[in-house]
């Protein structure tokens, strides 16, 4: 397979060798690596449990890891003008993964949401390949309508003929959490793409009208914003699990208990391996270890904001909006998966990036990290901008001379 993409130029095959951006890949990497100590840990107990196995999980969290690799491998060879050309189709994908698994027989339901798709031995979300897919056809339209979206209200609304219906179908899952990530993550790339500071407010003045509106819609979700303010009012109820997540974090204090001695993974936080790892991290590697892996989020955030500058200054704007839009993707789910471990937000089923326990989110994540990794590469060489046109011969091994 390879030596059919070999002569496609990419990162991984240039006369340099391996050409990438290196911190960024050093930094995604440690954060997979720190995903499955922690899923190792956490998961030990339910893990003996349900399968008498105790490294179970790990054994699956490790397969989930290769996959996403080459998964990862496989998108940093295909030309970001192609995600481009393909924008429609994606589009149309993703809707249609939606509505497959709202279908009886063809969704699966797990604690009352219909959000995977089952095979024989793995789940598939579809609402974390919605969103990709969604930042790609938005990338696409910022570029095909940059001076409609500007200067129109027309340019501005049109995304959300597309928006809307898509956060309606994660809303019937229900998806809260990745609606709010979805829409938040198209707010910010309109802005970025040149939407007028009175029109954004607008737009963010009717998201938190529509979220108000759709909290007192659901009488739970009403009850976890009541609970979540002062969990240890139904500490055995409704706020049970903050209230566990909130003794990890207390019993971690500076440097933790150490790895592998938690006590709340045992039985204490529900869904400790998933939403709730970064309790468990507290717990074990304390203050210093949950600072240092929010560094190292806010690093793996920030070097994505910057590969989409870099593609803008390189005049490649798809692959910039495109790298803004994932960038905005795994901030917006850290901050809300952070939120709901320290009780700053309100209970929300959403995994944390690179860390968590789950299939779909971390080769998502991967196929993400490729994407990245291909844009830099690409505005770094200038391969597709307007102004430059590349022939293979361009990638061909520099001669030695004798050096």
């Amino acid at each position: 397979m390879f030596g059919i993409l070999k002569p496609y130029p990419s990162p991984l095959i240039t006369g340099r060798g391996i050409d990438l951006d290196f911190p960024f890949l050093a930094g995604c990497m440690a954060l997979l690596g720190l995903g499955l100590v922690m899923i190792t840990s956490a998961s030990s107990e339910v893990a003996a449990l349900q399968s008498g196995n105790t490294l179970y999980h790990m054994i699956r969290h490790l397969f989930y890891i290769v996959l996403g690799l080459v998964a990862c491998v496989l998108t940093m060879m295909v030309p970001i003008a192609t995600w481009q050309r393909l924008g429609w189709l994606l589009l149309i994908g993703a809707f249609g993964l939606l509505v497959m698994v709202l279908l009886p027989g063809i969704g699966r339901e797990v604690n009352g949401s219909m959000r995977w798709i089952g095979f024989s031995f793995f789940n598939v979300q579809p609402s974390e390949i919605a969103k990709v897919f969604v930042v790609i056809y938005l990338a696409g339209y910022l570029v095909r309508q940059q001076k409609e979206v500007r200067e129109s209200w027309m340019g501005f609304f049109k995304p959300f003929i597309v928006l809307l219906p898509m956060a309606g179908l994660l809303l019937m899952e229900p998806d809260f959490g990745a609606t709010v990530v979805m829409m938040g993550a198209a707010a910010a790339m309109l802005f970025l793409g040149g939407v007028g500071l009175f029109r954004f407010a607008l737009m963010v003045a009717l998201a938190v009208g529509a979220v108000f509106v759709l909290v007192q819609a659901q009488p739970y979700r009403m009850a976890r914003l009541i609970t979540f303010t002062d969990p240890w009012s139904d500490q055995f109820g409704s706020g049970y699990q903050l209230t566990q997540a909130l003794i990890a974090f207390g019993r971690g204090e500076w440097f933790g208990v150490g790895l592998g001695n938690s006590v709340q993974k045992q039985f204490y936080l529900p869904e400790a391996h998933t939403d709730f790892v970064f309790s468990v991290l507290a717990e074990e590697l304390g203050v210093v270890g949950s600072l240092l892996t929010v560094a190292l989020f806010v690093f793996v955030c920030v070097r994505g904001m910057y590969i989409g500058m870099w593609a803008e200054r390189a005049k490649q704007y798809f692959a910039a909006y495109m790298a803004y839009g994932l960038s905005f993707l795994w901030i917006g789910q850290f901050l809300i998966n952070i939120g709901v471990n320290v009780g700053l937000l309100p209970t929300k089923g959403l995994t944390l990036p690179f860390l968590s326990y789950g299939g779909s989110s971390l080769v998502i994540c991967c196929v993400c990290m490729g994407l990245l990794l291909r844009i830099e590469w690409e505005s770094r060489t200038h391969l597709g901008s307007e102004e430059t046109d590349f022939k293979e011969s361009d990638f061909a091994e520099e001669p030695n001379n004798g050096r």
